[in-house]
């Protein structure tokens, strides 16, 4: 059967909708599994023995990255306001020269939090790997998580879907206009991790034994 031009508008016009109404549901789910369990003052956050830290780049060409410093300086806080005992960050460490988890650990300890208090997770090269990983590989079953305002509901939906007792600890927010793209990825990102979670049930890329936290 030859589309005419009309139907094959029709059928593009139907996707888009189609994919519109999904990714507003899956923003309204996300959204849904963090309300009320985010917090922004020390003062209010329930304590926890433990606070897993999503790592993002220390810098971005050549440049301070914000929102690197944001997460640090929230990491530290809630260790200085005896909220913590442990800290765990989690990022990439996929080349030789780049890693989140050192960088993180470094400025942490620079910030007046003791070594002995940080422990590295050197797997998590994506949210869903961090959360997972902070499940079944350190068994943690409660914590605060503690990364950006924008990112928190994502992360906190993939800890409710791993039976974690979690809440979240945001760091300082910024303008939208400090990274646009940043932000428009995120709605993109809340979408993949439903199918990833939902349809494709994935899980991370590595795994291994427990370890001790």
């Amino acid at each position: 059967m030859r589309l005419t031009r009309r139907k094959v508008i029709g059928i593009g016009l139907a996707g888009m909708a189609a994919f519109g109404i999904f990714t507003t549901i899956c923003n309204w789910t996300i959204d849904e599994a963090a309300n009320g369990k985010i917090y922004s003052s020390v003062d209010l956050v329930p304590k926890s023995r433990v606070a897993v830290v999503l790592g993002t780049a220390p810098t971005i060409n050549g440049y301070p990255n914000l929102y690197f410093q944001g997460r640090i300086s929230a990491a530290a806080e809630l260790y200085k306001a005896g909220k913590v005992q442990k800290l765990l960050v989690s990022g990439t460490n996929d080349r030789p020269d780049y890693n989140e988890p050192a960088a993180m650990k470094e400025a942490l300890i620079a910030q007046g939090v003791p070594e002995s208090a940080i422990v590295e997770d050197f797997a998590g090269l994506r949210t869903l790997d961090t959360v997972v990983r902070a499940k079944k590989v350190f068994g943690i079953s409660q914590c605060i998580f503690v990364t950006d305002d924008f990112h928190m509901a994502r992360t906190l939906w993939l800890a409710e879907e791993n039976w974690m007792d979690a809440v979240g600890f945001t760091s300082r927010s910024l303008p939208i206009s400090t990274s646009p793209l940043t932000h428009l990825r995120e709605i993109a990102a809340r979408v993949l991790v439903v199918l990833d979670v939902e349809l494709l049930h994935r899980q991370p890329k590595f795994l291994g034994k427990p370890e001790s936290l």
